[in-house]
Formats: structure tokens, C-alpha cells, sequence
């Protein structure tokens, strides 16, 4: 083969390749085109501005609005005292302040819930509540079949006074920022079955399918979102993959089924153990990055739905996922 065939041929490579890069952008666009399209009935009632302006005698109109915000174990007089509880008030001053209009974070929320229903039209687009939930950090958001409570009182930003005393890895996400990604979240774990075997690779890719599915779900969302971490935490986990990996493989931790491995790699901490003197530099539950990044090599070389994959088992998953960091 003299020069001009190997350079022709050069040339139809690159023009092959543009080709598909081109052919892979006109799919996407084209979903996103669908998806845009997608009509929503979303209604959003902010029940933190209706109880903040109410008095013991809106009560009862509230009730017959809001039942499933009252539970029947507390007496009128227990509302009463709410009313007039000085840290109620400075819980509504602050909402006040930080939400005197929820557009922005509504369309966001309509932004995920087109996507949710382009993926599941089967989906019921919820009532979205925004409530204060006396900082309650381990239910900030509940969705239910067609109902979506928001405690906005835990999304005030990550260094608040509310939130002294709660450790720094979970604050630095109480942003509006993760509001979306929060229920996004909630969806996922109502879709992506717990895996059947407990070693540790299953639990690892049973949450990589669960942020693969916020991922695509949350849309232009930026990955460290999705994630819960900074951009620094996300650029550490990047660029140390191939040592997390290799730690993983050399110390045959893949098929371990040691319960505290969740406790070190996958559950919130402030940071990963991996039992070295780098410990306190790496970003809490690696191992979920690891099996989202399993999950998107899987993906990348399988043609799969999002629905297949969810109910896709671990085992088909690593072996056809081709997982090279």
C-alpha cells in the first residue's frame, strides 16, 4: 500500500468516525427533543407559606387541604402552640428569605419529571408540597405515588446555623441544588431491586444503577451533583480510579460479602476507608462511583434500555461491562 492509499484511507476513517459522532448526537438530540415536548400538569403548593400566615383559626382549613400533614395523635392545642413557637417563626423567616419564589426549583423539578415520564409513562406526576419539616435530614424529600413532600428547611445552604452540629458531609449538601437530585434519588430506589447476592461488586453495581438511572434522568444536572460531592471529591475520585480498582481486585474484596465493606465504601461518611494514611483525602462512598462507572461502561458497549438494565442481574453486568479504568 503506497502513501496515497494509507492517507485516503486515514481520511475515511476520520470521516467514518465523524459520522457516528454525528449519527450519536442526532439520537440524542432527537430524545431530548421528545422529552422537551412532553406536557406536565405539575401543581405546587407551598404549605410552609400557608402555615407561616395562618393562625389557629385557618386550622381547620388547612386540615381538610393538607390531611396527610396532621397527624390525629396531636390535639388542635399542639397546632396552636406551633403557630406561636418562636423556632417555628424563625423557620419561617428563613424560608422566607431563602424561597420567596420556587420557579426556579419547579422547573427543575419539571425538567426531571419529563424525563421520568419519557422513560415510564406509566409514571403519575405527583403534587409537589413544600413544607418545614423541623430539619428532618433523613427525609427530605417522600414521594409517593402522587404525592411529593419538600422539606425546605433542610436544602438553606451548607453552612446555616440550622445546621451546626450535623456532620460536614451531610450539611455540604443541604443546597437547593440537590433538591432535584434528592427526589431524583427517591425515584431510583423505588425502581432498582436490591441485588440477590450480598458480596460486595452486586452492592457496588446496584448502586451504580441507581445513579446511572439519576444521571440520565437528571439530564444537564453536573455529574458531582449527582453524586453529592464537590468538584474536587469527583476529580479525586477521576483520577485515582485505576488505584481504587486495583486496591479492590488486590485485596479480593469484589466477592467479599463482609458486611462493613458498606460501611467503608458505600454508605454516607465523611471519607472512604481504605485503611491507609491518604484516608481523610478521598470522598465518602467510593464505592459508589466505581459501580456507577461499571454501570456506564455496560452501558456504553451493550445496546440496552434503561428499563433492561435496571432489572439487569450484577453478574451479566461486570462480565459484558468490559470495566478497564
Amino acid at each position: 500500500m503506497n502513501y496515497k492509499d494509507t492517507n485516503s484511507m486515514n481520511k475515511m476513517l476520520v470521516l467514518l468516525v465523524m459520522l457516528g459522532l454525528v449519527t450519536g448526537c442526532t439520537e440524542i438530540s432527537k430524545e431530548e427533543a421528545a422529552i422537551d415536548a412532553i406536557e406536565l400538569d405539575m401543581e405546587v403548593r407551598r404549605f410552609d407559606q400557608l402555615f407561616a400566615k395562618s393562625t389557629i383559626n385557618e386550622l381547620d382549613n388547612l386540615k381538610g387541604e393538607f390531611p396527610y400533614l396532621f397527624s390525629k395523635k396531636y390535639p388542635d392545642e399542639y397546632w396552636a402552640q406551633r403557630f406561636k413557637d418562636t423556632i417555628q417563626i424563625e423557620i419561617n423567616e428563613e424560608l422566607a428569605k431563602a424561597y420567596p419564589d420556587f420557579s426556579q426549583e419547579e422547573e427543575q423539578l419539571e425538567n426531571l419529571f419529563r424525563h421520568i415520564v419519557y422513560y415510564f409513562p406509566e409514571t403519575t406526576v405527583p403534587k409537589v408540597v413544600t413544607l418545614a419539616s423541623e430539619v428532618d435530614y433523613r427525609n427530605k424529600v417522600v414521594l409517593a405515588d402522587s404525592l411529593l413532600l419538600i422539606g425546605l428547611d433542610t436544602y438553606l445552604g451548607t453552612d446555616h446555623h440550622f445546621y451546626i452540629g450535623i456532620p460536614k458531609f451531610q450539611s455540604k449538601n443541604f443546597r437547593k441544588e440537590q433538591i432535584a437530585v434528592d427526589v431524583a434519588a427517591a425515584f431510583a430506589n423505588q425502581k432498582v431491586s436490591k441485588p440477590r447476592t450480598q458480596d460486595f461488586l452486586s452492592e457496588m453495581i446496584y448502586e451504580g444503577k441507581k445513579l446511572y438511572l439519576m444521571k440520565t434522568l437528571l439530564g444537564e444536572t453536573p455529574l458531582q451533583e449527582v453524586f453529592g460531592y464537590t468538584e474536587s471529591e469527583l476529580t479525586f475520585a477521576q483520577e485515582n480510579q485505576i488505584n481504587i480498582w486495583e486496591f479492590f481486585i488486590k485485596n479480593e474484596l469484589l466477592y467479599d460479602t463482609d458486611k462493613k465493606l458498606l460501611s467503608r465504601f458505600i454508605d454516607p461518611a465523611p471519607f472512604s476507608k481504605f485503611y491507609l494514611s491518604f484516608d481523610n483525602e478521598t470522598p465518602g462512598r467510593i464505592g459508589r462511583f466505581i459501580g456507577y462507572e461499571i454501570v456506564a461502561s455496560y452501558m456504553s458497549k451493550n445496546d440496552i434500555s434503561l428499563k433492561a438494565l435496571l432489572n439487569q442481574d450484577a453478574t451479566t453486568i461486570f462480565a459484558n461491562a468490559k470495566y478497564k479504568p
